[in-house]
């Protein structure tokens, strides 16, 4: 049974980090803990500074919630989950209240933040069979799912983003998200994400680490680590259209918009390089798919401050006939659209000219053609 939720308490590796309510008016406010304004950080820099305040958002982006909290649902497969999950108990998922829906998230889920009370049963599963859940994933695209044990994909899986089909699981080596192929995949979809991460590495791209993970009826299961973990603890992680307030659904945002947060919240202006050569890389090579939620930030306590993530999403769309964030306002940019963004930020041209060079000649001799 799903119980309907008012208020929640919004806890970072144990500590309060503050308190979400539903009001009177059925609007969703948020006010910070007074130990965590005391020693704590900005969950969201531009929307929510550390204050004593009560906030609220007005705006309906993320039917009243705030984009940091919206970041903890599931998007693509994982709301698929969710669906048929509640489906099965005779719940209308879209009937239920974005606290209600915070309050069936997993341990699994994204970033650092997690919501009491919790109506979620997160008890061990003993063994994982990636053959078994890829094919079990499979059947829940074609709606077969007398033979899908849907807890054990929802355990899994349902605090997933993205399109396709994932599981997020912890081996010897850490924590990973392992994606299977979706439907319009071919079977050797992970061979060729890793080969695309491989590529973007040594293009000199800040990739976290991943690998092939084995199977009996692909060539592999694409693995990335996760890198809003460590061994003992939560990493807080907000993606850019998050921070932005705006849905990564509605192609709204520019590179320029990257690079200007990066100016802003970012500690490390290294950053500033790692974003270009990421902007370089995706144009280059074809990777569409770089939307608000494929860039994403975390924060360092150590730092006292926020870094670009580690690249993510790295992969060739052919099927997307432009990118979803445009450069220098063009979804099919040139090489002149890259070097306008450079002199625009006031990046050092020379530097960034070099980058455009090595990434195309990286992937030209990958690709045994010129681009």
């Amino acid at each position: 049974m799903i119980n309907k939720v008012e208020k929640l308490i919004v806890k970072y590796n144990g500590r309060t980090v503050g308190y979400l309510a539903e009001t009177n008016n059925s609007e969703i406010a948020f006010q910070y803990d007074a130990a965590w304004l005391a020693d704590g950080f900005s969950i969201s820099p531009f929307s929510l500074p550390l204050a004593t305040k009560i906030y609220i958002n007005r705006k309906d982006t993320f039917n009243g919630l705030y984009g940091v909290f919206q970041d903890s649902l599931p998007d693509g497969w994982g709301a698929l989950l969710q669906h048929r999950m509640l489906g099965k108990q005779g719940v209308n998922p879209d009937r239920l209240s974005p606290l209600t829906k915070l309050s069936l998230l997993s341990k699994n889920g994204l970033g650092a933040l997690t919501y009491e009370p919790t109506q979620f049963d997160d008890s061990e599963i003993s063994k994982i069979f990636l053959d078994k859940m890829a094919a079990d994933a499979a059947r829940l695209y074609e709606n077969r799912t007398s033979d899908v044990n849907l807890d054990t994909m929802y355990k899994l899986g349902g605090s997933s983003g993205g399109a396709r089909p994932k599981v997020h699981i912890k081996d010897k080596d850490g924590f990973w998200i392992v994606k299977f192929p979706c439907q319009i995949d071919l079977p050797n979809i992970g061979e060729k994400e890793f080969a695309a991460n491989e590529l973007a590495e040594r293009c000199g791209i800040n990739i976290n680490e991943h690998k092939l993970f084995p199977s009996d009826i692909c060539s592999g299961y694409f693995g990335a680590k996760r890198f809003d973990r460590t061994e003992n603890n939560r990493v807080h992680m907000i993606s850019l259209s998050s921070l932005l307030e705006t849905s990564h659904r509605i192609p709204n945002l520019d590179y320029m918009h990257l690079f200007q947060v990066i100016q802003n919240i970012c500690i490390d202006k290294s950053d500033m390089m790692e974003a270009y050569k990421r902007m370089c890389f995706n144009v280059l090579y074809g990777n569409r798919d770089d939307h608000g939620r494929n860039f994403a930030f975390l924060y360092h306590e150590k730092l006292h401050g926020y870094r670009l993530s580690p690249a993510f999403d790295m992969t060739k769309t052919n099927d997307k006939p432009e990118h979803e964030m445009s450069v220098n306002g063009q979804g099919k940019p040139t090489k002149n659209d890259l070097l306008d963004v450079a002199r625009n930020m006031k990046l050092p041209l020379a530097e960034c000219i070099e980058i455009i060079e090595k990434t195309k000649a990286i992937i030209e001799m990958n690709l045994g053609t010129s681009i």
